[in-house]
């Protein structure tokens, strides 16, 4: 050979055997030279490695010829000749390479949508079997700990009722604000053609307290709070903390996900009343300018005309929604795996499955009060 150093191969091909002749060095630095040309090589039957004029030799170089002889043939090679290490190289790249190409599913057709239609649903099942384990473990863990007070972790609690509640309670009043402002003024259009544009008061009382209060309440942590809790406990997850809290005979149960319960249970109706009164703020600064309805006969009305009972409707959804975000929170936070993206896909998760949450829970809320006649 003209050149030692320079990787060379042969094909050459012997009744149902082909055989493959490799010469020179086949390095991390020379197997580049012949990589394009190997790509492009096609045998049949059984395949023989001659490594008898082969010379250096590294795993990058017994994966590109372990690689050839693959492409070659779905049969194992026989390896002939006396080089030092090809044999034992070449059987080591193959078998931390040995997988199989994975089959490209289909595309389209009945039984492609049937079958990712099946997997759904069964996936479906198995995150409500694991919720509904979860929610067991919480209720307990938590009926457990408020019945043993002194047990409970006062600092976290109130930590997190400032960070959850405090924080979150001028957003929340903005957005209730507006909110309430759009509110009279679709009421405002719609009721002036009627000449009724003294209903909305009452439009603003009943929307407000018994359902726009508390589902922005609700949205606000689900998107706010809740993504909050599943990235702290996701991040602990990322650095062992969790485990090395276990080693110390702490139970997370206990440390992380018992306080963010309690704490959103209890913060939860504070920021619907704020959020409530917010949008009532809203609805009477356009029943003043737009529709010339005096503040004071705007609450006299209210009060007159809107019973109390649609307040405590709304309040009545609060602890629920706070639980459930919580819950939804901590849940895919203890789920989080050892990487950055998974921390990524659980937040976000967690977050499309609290406002999901949430709405349908409004929805149940709101059926159960129909028949109840509330």
């Amino acid at each position: 050979m003209a050149n030692p150093s320079t990787p060379e191969f042969a094909l050459e091909t012997s009744g149902e055997q082909t055989i493959l002749r490799v010469s020179g060095d086949w390095t991390v630095r020379t197997v580049q030279f012949v990589d394009d040309e190997l790509r492009e090589l096609e045998g049949q039957g059984r395949v023989v490695l001659d490594a008898s004029a082969l010379g250096s030799l590294d795993t990058a170089g017994a994966f590109v010829i372990d690689r050839t002889l693959r492409q070659l043939s779905e049969e194992p090679a026989r390896i002939e000749g006396d080089h030092a290490n090809a044999e034992n190289l070449i059987g080591q790249v193959h078998a931390v390479t040995d997988v199989e190409d994975p089959k490209r599913p289909p595309h389209g057709g009945l039984v492609d949508m049937l079958e990712r239609t099946g997997r759904g649903f069964m996936n479906l099942l198995s995150e409500a079997k694991d919720t509904l384990a979860f929610l067991g473990e919480t209720l307990v863990t938590t009926f457990r700990l408020v019945l043993t007070p002194w047990k409970l972790r006062w600092t976290s609690i109130v930590s997190v009722m400032e960070e959850a509640g405090l924080d979150a309670m001028p957003i929340i009043a903005f957005l209730s604000f507006f909110v309430g402002m759009v509110v009279a003024f679709i009421g405002a259009t719609t009721l002036s053609d009627l000449g009724s544009e003294i209903f909305v008061v009452e439009l603003i009382g009943f929307a407000m307290l018994r359902e726009l209060g508390v589902i922005m309440t609700g949205i606000v942590l689900a998107g706010r709070t809740n993504s909050s809790f599943t990235a702290q406990i996701g991040t602990m997850k990322m650095r062992q903390e969790i485990d090395a809290m276990q080693t110390l005979g702490l139970k997370p149960m206990d440390v992380l996900v018992a306080p963010r319960i309690i704490a959103m249970v209890v913060t939860t109706p504070v920021l619907t009343f704020v959020s409530t009164l917010a949008g009532i703020a809203g609805g009477v600064i356009v029943g003043w300018l737009a529709l010339d309805i005096n503040p004071a006969l705007f609450l006299d009305r209210l009060q007159s005309n809107v019973p109390l009972d649609q307040f405590w409707v709304g309040m009545s959804k609060a602890p629920v929604f706070g639980f459930v975000v919580a819950l939804i929170a901590c849940r895919q936070g203890l789920n989080v795996g050892g990487s950055v993206q998974s921390l990524g896909s659980k937040t976000t998760t967690s977050v499309v499955q609290a406002i999901f949450s949430i709405i349908v829970i409004d929805a149940l809320f709101a059926i159960f009060y129909m028949e109840m006649d509330i």
